[in-house]
Order: C-alpha cells, then sequence, then structure tokens
C-alpha cells in the first residue's frame, strides 16, 4: 500500500488485479464496499478493462481529468473486490508527471492500481506531507511525496456520460454527467442571468458543497464531502475562506438549507450573527430545482414541473421530504404531489439497515411479516416483536416521503441487500440487476397529492414468493416509477399547462431510471431539463443561492434585488431596498409617505449645504 501525493492531496494505491491487496486495504481505510477508484496508464489499457465510446474517451482524456464510470468487460482481470457487486468502474488516467513514472517501462509492475483517497472513511484526505505521516501511518505502507506544497484540498472529480438529446451541438461532445465536482472543474462558474447580491449558500449535510455568487457568476466549491464530523466542518471553513479570497467576495448574505441539524446550516446562522449578516433558509427539494434552473439559464418567468428525488431533505411540515412533484420558479413552489408518507423506524438506524424500513413500509400498508422474505428472516423473533412496538407507539419514527428509502425498501424486499454501508449501497445494487428486455411494470397510484405505493409493495412481494428473477422485479420497478413520473407531469400539463420539466436531487443518478423516464416525457412532448455542469445529487444543492431575483424600479433607473426576505412581493408592490435585498413589503400609501420623508430629509440636507471640513 502506497501513499502518494497528487495535486488535491494523497491518495493510497495497491494493485488492481490483486484481491488480498484491495481486501488490506478495505480493512486498513474502514471502507467495507465502496467501490475503489482506478488509474491506468492510457486509453489502449482501459480498453482491455471496459468498453469505451467516443464520449467517454474525451472525457478521460480532457483536460480535468476526471473519473469516469465505464462498463466493465467480462474479460477483465480487475478483480470484484474494487467494485462489488456492479459492472461499472471508474477509472481515470495520470495527471500528474509523478503519476506517469508510476506507469513507465521503467516500472512494468501495474497495468492497473487503485486510486483511493488518502484518508480513513469519511475524513478529509491528507494534504501535508507531515500530515500525512501521522495520519496514514496505519494505511500506507511507504510514502511517495515531493515538496510542492498543497492549499486547498481537492478531491476528484467523477463523471459519467449521457447522451441528452436536449443538448444543442456546441455542448453534445461530452455530453458530460456530473456525480462529483471537484478538481479539474472548481471553480469554474456557472454563469447565470443576472446580477445577484454577494451571497454564500452553505449547502447540504451529504456530498457538501458551498457556493459565492459575485455579480452574474456562481462559484461552485470543490467536494468537501459528508458534514458529520469536525474534520470536515474545519476543512469547510478553509474552504469558505480561501474563496472568499480568491474572488474578493465579502457576502451580504448567507443562504442555508432549512434542516436546524445541519453543521452547515449551523455555521450559517452562527456566522450571520456574528457579523451581523442577513441569513435565509432554502427549502432542500426547490433548492434542488432551482439549481438545475439556474444551470440551462431559465430566467424564471414561468414555472417549471419539478421531479425532486432523493433521500433526505427537511419538509415545511417537519417529515422527511424526498418524493416530491413540484410546480416552481425560483421564488417559490407549490407542492403538487408527493410519495405518500411512511414510517421510518429509528431514522438513521433505517437508513444503515433497509430490511428495517422494508418492514415498517409492509407494516404502513398492512401487509404481513411473512419470513419467507429476506428482510423479515433478517430480525431475530423477538427483535421483531420490539420493532412491532416502536412502529404502533411511534417512537423515534420520522414519516418520510423518501422516494431514495422507497428503493432502499424495495431492493430489501427483494432479497438485494438488507444492511449497507455506503449511501445508496442498496438501490445502486438494485439497478444493477435490472433486465434490460423486460417490459412489465408495477404501478404506482394517485390519490389527491399523494403518489400511492400499496399496488407497487403487494405486486414486488407477490413476484418475490413466486420466485420471479430479481432482474425482472427491478425492471418492474424501474418501469413503473417512469411511467408514474410521466402520468403525474401530463396530469399537471393538462390542468396548469406547464410543459417544462426539471429532473433534480440524487435518485437521478440512476441511469436505469433517469434515461426511461426521459424518453417517456420527451415522447409527449415535454422539454426536459437535466444537470450536465453540477450534480444532481446534494453536491449541487449550493448553487441555487441568492437566486430569487427581481427588477426594481427605483424612479425609472432599474437594478436587480433578491427577494428571499419577502418571497410574498408581487408585481407591482413597493418594497424597502438594502444593499440589493427586498427587506419589507410597503402599501402604497406606506411608501408615498416614506418616499414624502425621503424628499423632506434630502431637501433639508441641500439647504444645509456640505459638510465642513475640519
Amino acid at each position: 500500500m502506497l501513499a502518494i501525493k497528487g495535486l488535491g492531496g494523497f491518495h493510497l494505491a495497491c494493485d488492481a488485479t490483486n484481491a488480498a491487496s484491495i481486501t488490506e486495504l478495505r480493512n486498513r481505510k474502514l471502507r467495507v464496499d465502496k467501490p475503489f477508484a482506478l488509474m491506468m496508464p492510457d486509453i489502449e489499457t482501459i480498453e482491455q478493462h471496459c468498453f469505451v465510446n467516443d464520449a467517454e474517451r474525451e472525457l478521460l482524456q480532457s483536460a480535468a481529468r476526471p473519473i469516469v464510470l465505464l462498463k466493465k468487460k467480462p474479460e477483465s482481470t480487475i478483480v470484484e473486490e474494487v467494485s462489488p457487486k456492479q459492472d461499472w468502474l471508474g477509472v481515470m488516467l495520470p495527471y500528474t508527471p509523478l503519476h506517469y513514472l508510476l506507469f513507465t517501462d521503467h516500472y512494468p509492475l501495474f497495468t492497473a492500481l487503485v486510486f483511493t483517497s488518502g484518508n480513513l472513511s469519511e475524513e478529509p484526505i491528507a494534504t501535508d506531507n507531515d500530515e500525512a505521516r501521522e495520519r496514514l501511518s496505519r494505511l500506507a505502507d511507504a510514502f511517495l511525496m515531493h515538496d510542492r506544497d498543497i492549499h486547498i484540498r481537492c478531491d476528484d472529480s467523477v463523471v459519467r456520460v449521457f447522451d441528452d438529446e436536449s443538448l444543442s451541438a456546441a455542448h453534445r461532445p461530452s455530453s458530460i454527467y456530473p456525480l462529483r465536482r471537484s478538481r479539474g472543474y472548481a471553480p469554474f462558474p456557472v454563469k447565470l442571468l443576472f446580477d445577484v447580491p454577494q451571497i454564500l449558500a452553505v449547502g447540504s449535510e451529504l456530498k457538501n458543497t458551498f457556493c459565492i455568487t459575485n455579480k452574474n457568476y456562481a462559484f461552485l466549491s470543490h467536494h468537501i464531502g459528508d458534514m458529520e464530523n469536525y474534520e470536515t466542518l474545519k476543512s469547510f471553513e478553509q474552504g469558505v475562506e480561501h474563496f472568499e479570497k480568491l474572488f474578493r467576495v465579502k457576502p451580504e448574505a448567507i443562504a442555508y438549507d432549512l434542516h436546524p441539524n445541519y453543521l452547515a446550516t449551523r455555521y450559517a446562522l452562527e456566522r450571520a450573527e456574528h457579523e451581523n449578516l442577513p441569513a435565509f433558509g432554502v427549502q432542500h427539494h426547490h433548492a434542488h430545482i432551482a439549481a438545475c434552473m439556474a444551470e440551462h439559464g431559465l430566467d424564471g418567468s414561468r414555472p417549471v414541473i419539478g421531479v425532486s428525488f432523493d433521500g433526505t431533505g427537511y419538509g415545511d411540515d417537519g417529515a422527511i421530504w424526498g418524493g416530491e412533484i413540484l410546480i416552481a420558479d425560483y421564488r417559490s413552489y407549490q407542492r403538487a404531489f408527493h410519495l405518500e408518507y411512511f414510517p421510518l423506524p429509528g431514522g438513521d438506524a433505517a437508513i444503515k439497515k433497509p430490511a428495517r424500513t422494508a418492514l415498517a413500509l409492509l407494516w404502513s400498508l398492512g401487509l404481513e411479516w411473512d419470513e419467507r422474505l429476506d428482510s423479515v428472516a433478517e430480525f431475530r423473533a423477538e427483535d421483531r416483536v420490539v420493532l412491532h412496538a416502536q412502529l404502533e407507539r411511534k417512537i423515534n419514527t420520522p414519516m418520510t416521503s423518501s422516494m431514495g428509502r422507497l428503493f432502499d425498501a424495495a431492493a430489501a424486499l427483494a432479497g438485494v441487500r438488507q444492511k449497507v454501508n455506503y449511501e445508496g449501497q442498496a438501490a445502486i445494487e438494485f439497478e444493477a440487476l435490472v433486465d434490460e428486455t423486460e417490459r412489465e411494470k408495477y404501478s404506482f397510484g394517485l390519490n389527491q397529492d399523494k403518489v400511492q405505493i400499496g399496488s407497487v409493495v403487494e405486486a414486488l412481494v407477490r413476484d418475490v414468493m413466486a420466485g420471479v428473477h430479481t432482474s425482472k422485479i427491478s425492471a418492474r420497478f424501474h418501469n413503473g416509477l417512469a411511467e408514474s413520473v410521466r402520468e403525474i407531469c401530463l396530469k399537471i400539463k393538462s390542468e396548469k399547462g406547464i410543459n417544462e420539466v426539471v429532473l433534480s436531487g440524487g435518485v437521478w443518478q440512476n441511469i436505469t431510471l433517469l434515461g426511461r423516464t426521459l424518453s417517456l416525457l420527451r415522447n409527449d412532448g415535454f422539454k426536459v431539463y437535466i444537470h450536465h455542469e453540477v450534480p444532481t445529487n446534494d453536491g449541487g444543492l449550493s448553487e441555487k443561492g441568492g437566486l430569487h431575483m427581481a427588477r426594481v424600479d427605483f424612479g425609472g433607473i432599474f437594478r436587480e434585488a433578491c427577494l428571499d426576505y419577502v418571497p410574498e412581493a408581487t408585481v407591482g408592490e413597493y418594497c424597502i431596498i438594502h444593499v440589493g435585498f427586498a427587506i419589507s413589503v410597503l402599501s402604497e400609501s406606506e411608501a408615498m409617505e416614506t418616499l414624502d420623508l425621503l424628499r423632506q430629509i434630502g431637501a433639508i440636507e441641500e439647504e444645509l449645504g456640505p459638510e465642513p471640513t475640519p
């Protein structure tokens, strides 16, 4: 195991064809199943192990040198331990001279190296030589260093190719679908249609990034990671300080996620209080939709249908949202439809053990806990009694409309995975099993504003009991969900006349669901927007901050102002504007009175003349 210093931090490297070596690395790094990235010396070597099309080749050889997800060839000698239960590999080419030296003719020992971040799982990557010796001494057997200082840590970017027909010819050569935007892409800005105040948006808890706006540019940070410990918080704070100096920005306001317990939210509120800055909360799923709108240059003058599917987001009602269909623009949103609520016993405990979510789902739908189901057999009889009591008494059992948790439960009921050790593992392995030829589908229902899941769960369980192959069950679930999105969008279109759809949120990393949904919507004439510059997951969330803008008439002079503090303001109303922010809505009589007072003050100042120079 070798620790190698790169551009944005250290990597841990070992032979990707040696199962024992990779197993040892997993044990040392405390990374049980999550896939490792690979580095290979050239395109020819990559093509020995993976299928590579022209767009993927272009991305691999681009100056950004991201990790690109590629379909693994059956004859590849890369061992299963690199990417357990998956047929995709994350591969990159060398991007520093030191990397190239590892693969020269003088050192022909390896054709493929695991190249993973130099850290214990969930910690920031090591950047300093002394820090690496201290933090990585138990992980690495040797160190390969250089004397060039790393001023800001920066993980490798992760992308995949998705052929999106909505892109213009000028943007189609790479068809990039980013999963992690970091080295090679950050801090290149997203250009906005209008000028905005200097705002810091602090992002969410998982896959955190932050964003700083300046005029008509949104500077999205490198990947920070999951904000679950002190070390990552310090890395976040260092990154914010670095960006503010780099882009000469002094935030005039701070935007934050509504979840009160997120470390990023606490940072925002504490800093706002300390520096006497305005701070405004943004609903998680509205932020997803607005970020994608901004990326595509939509001006917000007309609403879109926003389909925001992810694992966790704090809802207006205090529940955990995640299966949301919104009618939204930049300023506001209406929750048109949502996945029906189901219980999440133990909160995080259910996320880490999808079998808990599966049993809770069965209980909420009045379905039997049949021991022939793997999810039920996962629990001892006495544990099932405790879980049943927890559900009955609603003890530490928040309600959720999360599509991510529904995927977890479906995967567990289908027998794919009962416990996970990294985010999204059950859903990822469930997708990997899809039978591409299967055309049958499970049917979601609609009841007023709720997407009903009872018939889907019943059909899935019935198929499991009948011995239907898991690949067909997975395909039927994906097919049914794509069809449900189509039906809901058609219903909104018929009632509201909205023809534009935005797909955003971590669930849309599921390329099977994305492809089938896009095909259905476009066949029905919808204009559909997906991400191509920032990730669809929470890594792109911070881009939304400060986008509630309006054109304000200052006595014949027009300026842009941010409406985040007064979202109720409508066209034709009067507002008080302070440093680019609307801070209060006035009635016409209050406005006229205020303007009259300002004119009187101006007249007095003119009468007094300029202040004498001392």
